[in-house]
């Protein structure tokens, strides 16, 4: 629904304007009116670098064209403008001009054909040097990308203890290069294309042929292909447009920033979608046991990996629903705490002028403005604000009779279960349902919880990722696969891949005794 509308609000064909537009017109005959028209159709920006000069390759006149500041001028000089105007002339003067600089004359290594002007614009905006030769309906496009980027760093977002730390870049080329250093098959497949009709921003889908689901790479490029819209600036833009079109707070498409979390779910049957201009990278299809699942589980020993992925399956229930189980308790089930229990929660809430509900309601929202402002405040001063917001502001509310202690202990372990999930999406839908839920406690108690569990249960066995259920492989079950859902048996008994994801390649590796 929200993508459908988004689809129809955001796109806004070009303006009318004087200049004019790019088009998939051929080259124009003469050197100077091909210059004219790209000046034209830049407005005459300053950051467009037109270099005419004359070769000992070929006698006809020669221009380069560029983007200052998306270019090596490095690689300009040395392997364009020098095997140009240096190079020692040709002796066959009647060959084509265009295959003479194809084959005699560029020392540079990636080039392409330009046979009409919205290609020729498209390369000089992408950071290539467009090569222009009078007379001539071709050009040549010589790959001199050359713009800073922030390089390949330590994740920041999704920190591990035992694993790789390398993280993606900005540069949808990096990014594609950590993967290829991660799984070095050639059935590894990458398909790119263009999204957003001003941006024109690079998108790649990447895949490992037969191993991938065909309708599911089909779908994905289906969708991408549908995208109408001006502008691509994060990988979200295109995750909200491609989603299943379901009114949910969960998230059903996966992201990370990690290489090896992205190779694990290629070698899976998934498909990654990169967009330049972001060092996150999405996953299709995504299913709910995937948020709950980190690379470095497959890194510390099984014991280990199992006691910590069942601690998280806990936290989303402690995150869920302990500040609705202590409001239906407190309010309408007091009978099932201990006696002295009992006393002692009376004991504290004696002063305090609020019903359970609008106290837990008063510090949920607390928390969640002090969250937001600690994560927009500058660095130096985001913690002193978390520690003022956590110790003083809490300690106070006790003291002044506004919230008992019981309620701040209960929000803080709340709050720390929230950060257990490895997808902060995943926290942010749980932040969402928990006030629905701490409503149902203070209209309806335990019934109330029940009922809300009833229908979550429901809405998220009705949700699908491109086609797969989202609970798989708890529903439908897959008994196969539960070796690596709520535990994480040994690597050799981890041998199939998900039926539901998959066509005909379901095993991962052979069932072979490496220890014999």
């Amino acid at each position: 629904m929200f993508a459908n509308w988004l689809r129809s609000k955001t796109y806004m064909p070009p303006p009318e304007t004087n200049q004019p537009a790019a088009t998939s017109m051929p080259l124009f005959a003469t050197l100077q009116e091909n210059i004219l028209y790209t000046q034209q159709c830049l407005g005459f920006s300053a950051d467009l670098i037109v270099r005419e000069f004359n070769s000992n390759a070929i006698v006809e006149p020669i221009a380069v064209l560029y983007t200052d500041g998306l270019v090596d001028p490095n690689v300009i000089n040395d392997f364009i403008m020098r095997s140009l105007m240096t190079g020692s002339t040709v002796d066959d003067a009647e060959q084509d001009p265009y295959h003479l600089l194809r084959t005699h004359a560029l020392t540079i290594g990636e080039i392409n054909q330009v046979n009409d002007l919205k290609t020729m614009l498209h390369h000089i905006l992408s950071g290539d040097s467009v090569i222009l030769i009078g007379g001539c309906l071709l050009g040549i496009a010589a790959s001199t990308k050359g713009w800073k980027d922030r390089g390949v760093t330590e994740t920041s977002v999704e920190t591990v203890v035992r694993g790789p730390r390398e993280a993606f870049t900005e540069s949808i080329r990096t990014n594609t290069a950590l993967i290829r250093r991660k799984i070095k098959d050639p059935n590894l497949w990458v398909e790119s294309l263009l999204v957003g009709s001003v941006t024109q921003t690079d998108v790649a889908m990447m895949y490992v042929k037969g191993i991938a689901k065909e309708s599911l790479i089909d779908e994905v490029r289906s969708r991408l292909n549908r995208i109408q819209i001006d502008g691509i600036f994060e990988s979200n833009n295109i995750e909200e447009l491609i989603q299943d079109e379901t009114l949910t707070p969960f998230p059903t498409v996966y992201n990370s920033e990690r290489p090896d979390v992205i190779a694990i779910e290629l070698i899976q049957g998934k498909v990654a979608i990169l967009v330049d201009g972001t060092p996150f990278v999405l996953i299709a299809p995504a299913l709910f046991e995937s948020f709950l699942k980190t690379s470095e589980d497959y890194y510390h020993r099984v014991d280990i990996s199992t006691l910590v992925r069942m601690l998280r399956y806990a936290g989303f229930f402690i995150a869920l629903l302990a500040p609705s189980l202590y409001v239906a308790i407190t309010t309408f089930h007091q009978e099932m705490l201990p006696t002295q229990l009992l006393i002692s929660l009376a004991n504290q809430r004696e002063g305090v002028p609020f019903p359970a509900f609008i106290e837990a309601l008063i510090m949920e929202l607390t928390f969640e403005i002090l969250r937001e402002a600690a994560l927009r405040m500058p660095r130096s001063i985001g913690s002193a604000l978390s520690f003022v917001g956590t110790l003083v502001i809490g300690q106070a509310a006790v003291e002044a009779g506004i919230v008992s202690a019981a309620m701040v202990i209960v929000v803080s372990i709340t709050a720390i279960c929230s950060f257990v999930f490895p997808s902060y999406d995943l926290s942010n839908a749980i932040r969402i349902l928990r006030f629905p839920f701490m409503a149902l406690a203070a209209s309806f108690g335990l019934l109330g919880i029940l009922t809300g569990l009833l229908g979550l249960a429901m809405h998220m066995n009705s949700l699908q990722s491109f086609g797969v259920p989202y609970l798989s492989p708890f529903a439908p079950l897959e008994l196969d696969k539960q070796n690596d859902t709520l535990f994480r048996f040994p690597f050799h008994m981890l041998f199939s891949r998900s039926r539901v994801v998959h066509a005909s390649n379901v095993v991962n590796k052979k069932k072979k005794n490496v220890r014999s």
